[in-house]
């Protein structure tokens, strides 16, 4: 007999994702700081990309241990990591229009639908 797949691993796996997701862009954001001619703008760009590269990875390490297992706390670690890169995102890059909305998207649709999963999750087992 097949087990149903409960809402907080779908939440982690959607976690995970947003992580390789971001972990792609860091790398991305350090390559294109090697283009820029100012030093200065240079490092700050490649600092960039190593945060979001860090907060991609912790990302990964909270769903794959916490948000998996339903885990309360690394419920709030990951919705909290999570929103607010994701916020910055949307307010300093999408909505000025710096970034293409098509797939500028993607990333913050991944983090909703993870926080929507991992709540359903949370609340059905009474964790909350």
């Amino acid at each position: 007999m097949m087990q149903r797949i409960g809402a907080h691993k779908i939440g982690g796996a959607l976690y995970v994702v947003w992580g390789l997701l971001h972990l792609f862009a860091g790398f991305q954001i350090y390559k294109l700081s090697g283009g820029i001619s100012d030093p200065a703008l240079a490092a700050r760009m490649a600092q960039a990309g190593l945060n979001l590269a860090i907060i991609a990875s912790a990302t990964i390490a909270i769903a794959a241990r916490l948000n998996w297992n339903n885990d309360r706390f690394g419920y709030w670690l990951n919705l909290g990591l999570v929103s607010l890169a994701d916020i910055g995102f949307i307010v300093l890059l999408l909505l000025p229009g710096y970034f293409p909305l098509g797939p500028g998207l993607v990333g913050p649709a991944l983090w909703i639908l993870a926080a929507l999963f991992s709540t359903i999750g949370l609340k059905r087992a009474g964790n909350t």
